[in-house]
């Protein structure tokens, strides 16, 4: 196995050493910053746009929870309404009461919300549209 060790130490003395002489004659230092705008724009762009999507994600995730409960509890349009609407205060999400449709089906009840969220990344502005839904059935009907 010495011949495998002193292969890889000559390997790893040559890569180290064909780097400075790369960082001595200045290359590299543009691929450098480069890569770093672009990592900061994708760090600027995720923080920009995850909590959007994770707030629509709870929302959503409240709105099936409130369509199975709903039946269950005998809940009106207007009661669950007023309850998806302190959900989504609570998220910060931008929709109105109106915006929160609940209709009585035959076999349930029906939630959906149909909302947008403008994104603006200081060069380009752009709106997220949503429309989480879901529905609860009613098991004895």
């Amino acid at each position: 196995m010495p011949s495998l060790w002193a292969a890889m130490g000559d390997f790893f003395v040559s890569w180290l050493t064909s780097g400075s002489k790369r960082s001595q004659r200045g290359e590299g230092k543009l691929k450098a910053i480069i890569y770093t705008v672009i990592l900061f724009a994708a760090v600027f762009a995720a923080v920009k746009i995850v909590p959007v999507y994770v707030a629509e994600y709870q929302l959503n995730d409240k709105i099936s929870e409130q369509a199975r409960f709903a039946i269950v509890n005998h809940y009106t349009e207007d009661q669950i309404r007023d309850i998806i609407f302190k959900v989504i205060q609570d998220l910060d999400i931008p929709a109105n009461r109106e915006d929160i449709k609940v209709q009585n089906t035959n076999h349930g009840v029906m939630i959906t919300v149909n909302y947008s969220v403008p994104v603006d990344f200081k060069v380009y502005k752009t709106e997220f549209n949503f429309s989480p839904s879901s529905e609860g059935r009613d098991l004895l009907k």
